[in-house]
């Protein structure tokens, strides 16, 4: 595996601002959301606007993932991102969420989600996750990806590559019917292959007019996840696999997730609507 220092905290620019005729989710300003109470079967109505919004999501992380290079901070890839979602209208989900201050998530090397985009600036060999949220409509879109900075060793590179094909695999596996644990099971048959750890404590989740409804999507065979699989349902799959153990710390910030044993770790998103055959996915550019 590279070599790579372990990461450390940098510094945070100035919060950054949102014209004032886009719409805030409900939670904006406050210590935390309101429970949703809802449905997790949407409405046709519903699922377009979802699609609207997880385009936006899609696009914003494309734009902020052209700039990944050696040399590029984290906050850099935040303002594109940012000023995408404000140009087209959207809100940044994360902003605000539980306090949180940025627009997107920059999770590099060891940390397993939700680093906050700082000063920390990126380094050849780097691996970067970048987590996107769009609000628009009255709904949300919300997708990951992992990409490679420069010249990426080769365990880090199957890393990605494979929990990428977790996610497809994960998808595939969704229909109507079936056990929401199903998802999982998949997961982590597969990551069992290549030795990986799959993260626990941090999941999908059900999505619509809430960020998150309340609706839990494990990524490993969970006995628990026994919620059959509806047409309608929205909902995100996001594994996070490891090279080592899924345990992990959170820094001082709250939010920071790093692996226990500091080896790394890759992550992969998508916003999903239940068809009558499947799946189909919200969060396509």
């Amino acid at each position: 595996m590279s070599g790579q220092s372990l990461l450390v905290p940098g510094e945070l620019s100035p919060a950054r601002s949102v014209p004032g005729n886009i719409r805030r989710p409900e939670y904006v300003g406050k210590p935390a959301p309101t429970p949703y109470t809802g449905p997790e079967v949407q409405t046709a109505e519903t699922i377009e606007a979802m699609r609207i919004a997880g385009r936006i999501a899609a696009q914003a992380m494309e734009e902020a993932a052209k700039l990944i290079a050696p040399g590029v901070t984290t906050d850099e890839l935040d303002k594109v991102a940012h000023e995408y979602m404000c140009d087209h209208g959207a809100y940044p989900s994360t902003l605000g969420y539980r306090g949180y201050p940025k627009s997107l998530c920059s999770s590099v090397n060891e940390v397993i989600c939700h680093g906050i985009p700082d000063s920390t600036v990126l380094r050849d060999g780097d691996i970067v996750n970048l987590d996107v949220t769009a609000y628009i409509g009255g709904v949300h879109g919300d997708n990951n990806a992992t990409y490679l900075c420069g010249a990426v060793d080769e365990e880090s590179r199957l890393l990605v590559e494979r929990t990428r094909e977790a996610l497809n695999r994960a998808i595939k596996a969704v229909r109507p019917g079936r056990q929401i644990n199903v998802i999982g099971r998949v997961i982590e048959s597969y990551a069992k292959r290549f030795g990986y750890g799959v993260v626990r404590d941090f999941t999908g989740h059900g999505i619509n007019s809430s960020f998150h409804s309340g609706l839990i999507i494990p990524h490993y065979d969970s006995p628990h996840a026994t919620t059959v699989i509806e047409p309608g349902m929205t909902f995100t799959i996001e594994p996070m696999l490891t090279l080592g153990t899924h345990d992990y710390d959170m820094w001082d910030d709250g939010w920071t997730v790093v692996t226990k044993d500091r080896k790394r770790t890759a992550q992969f998103e998508h916003t999903l609507v239940v068809t009558d055959s499947g799946a189909d996915i919200l969060t396509l550019p």
